[in-house]
């Protein structure tokens, strides 16, 4: 029994000095952001990799969305409340949760190991510290492009999806669920309210800056050569996407039940 909180107590504690030198390192890429207009080319090049590559993802991603909540709405819904709320019941579910969160925990894996990764052998193979030596600043420029990149594209990346998610619930309600254009356009339109949108695109906001930080401090940590980068590598996407789920719970009491409560 001792020893059981032993592990626990050094969990917390590990937990929590990891938390603490994550804030640093956050605070240290927020008190580089009066450079990023000199460093504006590889925050674009950022950008493209962050929003251009993960295209695919997040086309592929949202249609299934929008596909899997109309067949889900129909079936729950069909013997209960009028097929014209089907519309109001996949937008709201898309604007609100599904979207941001989808994209962040799939795009964000995506984009957190390949931070970590790239990062991480950059630290194992002494480059970041030749960096150092040669008074080039890692966090200038190497986290600090690659954190604005993402957090300005999480946004843009939940507005594609959103939109796609959207069509790909109106195809598979018109083709194959018997619900016409005007009801599904009709349910569309019943309920919708801009806090919806706005309050997703907070979350896209948030969760960019958790997948980038994640996979930003963890690669830049990285210890133990090849065999460290993996390690770095899947604990940064583990750790993101907990981080994602938590963060969204805490997100939908403050957004919903406190700023935009009707």
């Amino acid at each position: 029994m001792i020893q059981m909180i032993r592990q626990v107590g050094r969990f917390a504690l590990a937990n929590l000095a990891v938390a603490g030198r994550g804030s640093l390192l956050l605070w240290a890429i927020i008190a580089q952001l009066p450079h990023a207009w000199s460093q504006r080319r590889e925050i674009s090049e950022q950008m493209h990799i962050v929003a251009i590559g993960s295209l695919p993802l997040v086309v592929t991603t949202s249609i299934f969305v929008g596909a899997v909540t109309a067949v889900q709405g129909v079936y729950q819904m069909e013997a209960y409340v009028p097929m014209k709320f089907l519309g109001t019941m996949i937008s709201k579910s898309v604007f609100i949760e599904l979207g941001p969160v989808l994209i962040a925990l799939v795009v964000g894996s995506r984009l957190c190991a390949n931070y970590a990764a790239e990062l991480g052998t950059m630290k194992v193979t002494e480059q970041l510290d030749a960096m150092s030596i040669m008074a080039i600043d890692p966090v200038r420029y190497l986290a600090m492009p690659r954190f604005v990149a993402t957090v300005l594209m999480f946004p843009v990346l939940t507005v594609f999806g959103d939109a796609i998610a959207i069509v790909g619930g109106y195809a598979v309600s018109v083709a194959t669920l018997d619900v016409t254009s005007s009801t599904f356009i009709e349910g569309l339109r019943m309920f919708y309210f801009h806090s919806d949108v706005l309050g997703g695109l907070v979350k896209s906001f948030i969760f960019g800056g958790i997948v980038a930080l994640s996979g930003i401090y963890f690669g830049m940590n990285t210890q133990g050569g090849a065999e460290g980068v993996g390690t770095s590598t899947m604990t940064a996407v583990v750790s993101s996407c907990l981080s994602v789920l938590v963060a969204d719970y805490v997100l939908a009491i403050i957004l919903f039940q406190i700023l935009f409560q009707k």
